[in-house]
């Protein structure tokens, strides 16, 4: 598990080298402002993954603390869950945040 926001999102274009048959078909961008860390965008291109860092417009924004980014791809909270309950604050496409547990998982 990633210790902080920055590890998590430098590793997540190796952890999703190739994509799979999950993201296969998605092409998106999502951009995450993680509270008091950053904030990074991802492009998703047929399921092929590239991050960077920065605040650049997306399709889709994702605002989250880091402890719960953390707590979320740990598999230790909900990612539905954390919505329903105001603690993640989504922008712009929201069918697009649905199809984040295919990124992350």
């Amino acid at each position: 598990m990633p210790g902080s926001a920055r590890e998590f999102f430098e590793q997540l274009a190796a952890r999703t080298a190739g994509g799979s048959e999950r993201t296969r078909g998605l092409t998106a961008s999502y951009r995450f402002d993680v509270e008091g860390a950053g904030s990074w965008r991802v492009e998703v291109d047929d399921g092929a993954v590239s991050v960077s860092e920065g605040d650049a417009a997306a399709d889709c924004v994702i605002a989250v603390s880091e402890g719960l980014l953390l707590r979320i791809v740990g598999g230790e909270q909900s990612a539905m869950g954390a919505f329903l309950m105001g603690k993640i604050r989504v922008e712009g496409d929201a069918s697009l945040a649905m199809r984040l547990r295919d990124l992350l998982a």
